[in-house]
This record gives C-alpha cells, structure tokens and sequence, in this order.
C-alpha cells in the first residue's frame, strides 16, 4: 500500500492507475496532484442530464461545469488520458430513490446500467490548494492531515425541473490577515469554485456546529483564524437525493477525479478583490472589486468638501461610505430616520437638509428590492406623510413605504420595536440609517448648531440605536454635517475640539459607521450612489448571491431610482411649498443649508452621478 507522503508530487496519470489498482491507503484525495484540477462526479440517467446540465450552469458557483459525457461514455480524453471513471476515484456512492445504499471502490459491476448513464465533471476547490500555498496560506485540514469539512447551508440553489437542493460549502480556517490574499488567489480560479462565498459567522449560512461537518472531517481553528467558506460540488450530491432517481453515483465526498488539467490563471476583472468587515457581532465581511471600491472612495472625497466652513475634515473616517454601502448591501431590510427640528419660531420647526438625502437612499433601496420604512417624530408625522406622497408623485418613490413613530413607553420599547415579540434572535431590520437626525448629547438633550436645546421636539430615537449595539446582526450608519446628527457619537472628541460649541452639542450616540459630508443630504445622495456602483460590481454581485442563480440584470433597472438634478430640484420646490426651510439661514427659497440649489447642489449630484 502507498502512503500519503508523496502523492502531492506525482503526475494525475500516475495517480489515476495507483488509484485503479487500489493501493492507496488515504480517505482523501487533498494536497494530491498539485496544480492539477480535480472534479466531482455525479452520474445519473441520460432521461435526467440535460436538466441537470441547466441546474450546473444556473448553480456555477458549486457546480462548475468541466465536462459532460456522452451515455456510456466512460473515458473523458478532454480532461484526462487513459482514464476509466468506473475505476479512478478513490470511493464512490450509490443511490437509489435518494437513499444511499452504499459506498463502492468500483463501479464495474454497473457496466451495463451505466451504458445508458452520463457522467458530469465539476470542478472542485482540492484544486486551488497550491495557489493558495503559494500565496503564503496554510490549509489547515492538510496540515492536520485530514479530509476539508463541508456542510449543508439554509441557503437555497436555483431550481431547475426535479433539481433542487440547499448550497453545500466546504471551510477553510483561514488567518484574518489573509483574507484578502486567499480571495485573490482562489477568484481567479473559477472552475474550482472560485472566490469564497462567505467569510465569518458560519450562523449566517445556517451552519450551526463547526465541529460537525455534514461531509469530511472537523478542521480546527488556530488562533487568529476567520472561517471562510466555498461553494462546494457536493451540492449536486443532493440534488441528486433530492430528485430521487432510481439509480445515481456520485464519488464519495473528498474522493475526486484527478484530471490532467493544470490550473489556469485568468486576471480578475474589476483589479484585485478587497476584503471588508462590515459587522462584528455576528462576524461578517464582504468582497467588493478594486475598481467599485475607488469609485466609492471617490464619492466619499466627493462629498467631504465643507462649503460652510464648519471644520468637517477633522470627523472624516476614510472608507466609511465603503463599509457603511457593503453592509447596506448586504441588509434586507433597512429602517432610516431623519429630521432636525432646528427652528423653534417656525411651524414646522424641520430644516431641509435630511428628507431628500433619506428619500434618495430609501428609493435606491426600494429598486434594489430590500424592505425600508422610516421612523420620525410623532408630531411630524402629517408632514412626512405629505412629503412621502409627493416622493411618489415625482417618481422617486416607486410607491409609499412604512412611516413610524417610536415612544419609550417602558425599558423594553426599543427592543420590542426592533425585534419581533422583543426577541434579539429575531431583528425585523438588518440595519438603521440616521441622517440629520437630532442626536442626542451627553448631558441627555438635543441641541442645534447655536447650542439651543430643541428636547422638547425630539422622540428618543437614539434608543433604537443604543438597543442596536446589544442585538446581533443590526448594524447602523450615521450621515452627519457638523457633529450634533444622531450616530456623530463615533467622532465626538474630534466634535468637541473642533466644531464650534462642540463641547455642548456634540452627539453622544455611536454608529458603526459615520458619514461625514459637507451636507447631509449629499452624504445620502453618495450612499445611494454607492450602492448602484456595489450593484454593478460583477465581484460583489457574485458574493452577495453566494455564486447562486442568475447573475445581475443586464438592463440594470436599478438606475432609474439614482437622485437626479430634476428630482431633487422638484423635491426642494415641495418642501418650500410644505414651509421646510434652509437650515443655516430659515429661508424658503431654493437652497439648502444657507447653499443655493442652482451651481451647488445641483453640481454635487452630477459630480456624484
């Protein structure tokens, strides 16, 4: 018998005759044949084939096509000489009616049943193992010389006919200062699976125990280590339970077929992927391209100008408009606050910086399909109802969405209102947006910019942001002009020494992300930009979807929903119709922030599109 030692060197066709002849005495082919693709194996009826070729091709992330075989076809010289795949895995499995009624070193026996029987090839991830190596990566399952651990997930493929099932992931324990050199390495690999499809919380997957893998064996975590999870081909392995079949085999999971084909590079479009964290609790980070990033950094730049002179530059956090849109993205459902009852003489107290930048961020949320409401002052909810209306009148709002009060009635309102029967495992949104919202200062009130106390205005709202932090799996973003705006907490020593009466009016609440802009409004105009660039990223697109189903639209229908110079002129038209006025100066003319609409706002937007 041939031990393990030096089968990582030996040729695929060297392989394959040892493997024939059965005289190996692993349970598992990873770390064999390095650089050389290896394939998962599923054959079935030639009824079932072209079915299950369209379920490979809508499912690409898992199910790599490499080959179809014609019926009783057991040789595959496009991938392999000499092969016989009746032989040349290491074990198979066979099924019956979706039961598997037992594991085979050979399927020979079956000679005359497979003459009417296709074979697929899928790509597998044993085969990106040396470019991960190369890149400075340890793999832990072949370090601790066992078989990868896969694990069904409660995320569903896309159907096709009798073809259904949950996604299948193999983790790989990888160093948190890794990430991004293992995504680089394995996106450029597509026909073994490419890029991960997750990083962090394996909850988020449904994956409830590491230590008990549905397939393979447990890999354990060394310090420092983020789980990182793959789309797995042992997806088509339940989809081939799922269908029933009366007679299938699949190779037995970590058994592959070794090809002779050598891993070949192709440059990622888009540059180099990144890595972000876009949440703590659970852990979660994303993936967007190079190129989507720039121009997201781009936006940020864009909008951090301070026309008002107010000293702005010393809040601004670099690549927080990129972390704060990646976890919007990521969101299914998004609860946004906004108002800034900041002139006390006047009927409505409101200014206008805030409801167009909210209404441009719920729009673009809206086109993208995710669940939003917005939460505001009970008094003021007759005037956001009118503006909500004229939302849907000008086209900016697809149709009207949820508007809410929220009243602290006893120390459990925040939780109840957040949470379904005020269970924190039960979150009704992924994520809070305030933008120029009154927040609320240490000594416990609201001041405006002139450090007059507006309390008597203002519904705690912040109390939904505070609960936030202790619920898992709600993240915020605050959007913020001068350092009082509900989530400015993240930069309130920065407020205190630089903004004038900072040390009295300085927000006292955090946002996991805080968006600084010159005006708020633009802070929700570049957030809504941002999450069209994210939209369009063929990298992030993929991620997002966990390489599942049909990729983006071509036609991007989401487009329409962008803030658009006439939207926004109209909109500022009914708010000075409906009394709202320029927070700087309580004008009712066209401007906003004491900043004329016409060659400033209006500059911004086109700058920002």
């Amino acid at each position: 018998m041939l031990l393990a030692g030096g089968l990582k060197s030996l040729l695929p066709h060297v392989l394959r005759r040892i493997i024939r002849c059965n005289r190996l005495s692993i349970s598992n082919t990873s770390g064999m044949a390095e650089g050389y693709k290896q394939a998962n194996v599923v054959i079935l009826h030639k009824s079932l084939a072209d079915d299950f070729e369209k379920f490979c091709r809508a499912n690409d992330g898992p199910l790599p096509l490499l080959h179809r075989s014609q019926p009783g076809d057991w040789k595959c010289p496009s991938l392999s000489s000499d092969s016989d795949i009746r032989t040349d895995c290491l074990q198979y499995r066979k099924y019956e009616h979706g039961v598997c009624t037992g594991s085979l070193k050979s399927l020979k026996e079956y000679s005359e049943q497979l003459k009417d029987m296709v074979t697929f090839y899928l790509g597998c991830s044993f085969s990106f193992e040396k470019a991960v190596q190369k890149a400075g990566i340890p793999i832990r399952n072949i370090e601790q010389k066992c078989n990868v651990s896969m694990y069904k997930t409660s995320v569903p493929c896309y159907s096709i006919s009798v073809f259904h099932c949950n996604l299948v992931v193999t983790m790989r324990p990888i160093p948190e200062s890794k990430l991004g050199a293992v995504v680089l390495a394995t996106s450029e690999l597509e026909g073994a699976h490419g890029a991960p499809v997750h990083i962090g919380d394996p909850g988020l997957l449904g994956i409830q125990d590491l230590s008990k893998p549905d397939y393979g064996d447990p890999v354990h975590l060394q310090p420092g280590d983020i789980p990182v999870f793959w789309a797995c081909g042992v997806t088509g392995v339940e989809a081939i339970i799922n269908c029933r079949a009366p007679l299938a085999f699949t190779h037995s999971p970590g058994c592959m077929f070794i090809t002779d084909l050598k891993n070949d590079n192709v440059r990622s479009l888009g540059g180099a992927p990144q890595v972000h964290c876009i949440s703590q609790d659970p852990l979660h980070f994303s993936i967007v391209s190079a190129e989507a990033a720039q121009k997201i950094n781009t936006l940020e730049t864009l909008i951090g100008i301070d026309p008002g002179e107010r000293g702005i530059a010393h809040l601004q956090r670099p690549r927080e408009l990129l972390a704060a849109g990646l976890a919007l993205s990521h969101a299914g459902s998004v609860l946004i606050t906004t108002g800034f009852p900041t002139h006390l003489g006047q009927q409505p107290p409101e200014e206008n910086d805030g409801p167009p930048g909210a209404l441009a961020i719920a729009a673009m949320l809206q086109a993208l399909e995710k669940r939003v409401a917005i939460v505001t002052d009970r008094r003021a909810m007759d005037l956001n109802r009118r503006i909500m209306e004229a939302a849907v009148q000008l086209g900016i709002l697809k149709k009207p969405i949820p508007l809410l009060s929220y009243q602290r009635e006893n120390a459990d309102s925040a939780l109840k209102f957040l949470c379904e029967n005020g269970d924190p495992g039960r979150p009704r949104f992924d994520h809070l947006v305030a933008i120029e919202r009154a927040g609320m200062a240490a000594d416990g009130n609201y001041y405006n910019a002139r450090k007059v106390n507006i309390k008597h205005l203002v519904d705690p709202i912040d109390e939904l942001f505070l609960a936030a932090r202790t619920i898992p799996g709600i993240t915020t973003t605050g959007v913020g002009d001068g350092g009082n705006e509900l989530g400015m907490g993240k930069v309130k020593d920065a407020v205190k020494k630089h903004i004038k009466n900072g040390d009295v009016i300085a927000c006292d609440v955090e946002a996991d992300f805080t968006v600084v802009a010159g005006v708020s409004n633009w802070g929700g105009y570049a957030l809504a930009c941002a999450l069209s660039v994210l939209r369009c990223c063929d990298t992030h697109d993929r991620y997002l979807r966990r390489a599942l189903g049909p990729r983006r639209p071509r036609g991007r229908p989401w487009l329409p929903a962008l803030p658009s110079v006439p939207k926004e002129e109209k909109l500022l038209k009914t708010l000075v119709q409906l009394g709202v006025r320029s927070g700087k100066t309580a004008s009712l003319e066209m401007e906003v922030d004491g900043l004329p609409f016409y060659n400033v706002h209006s500059l911004m937007i086109e700058k920002l599109l």
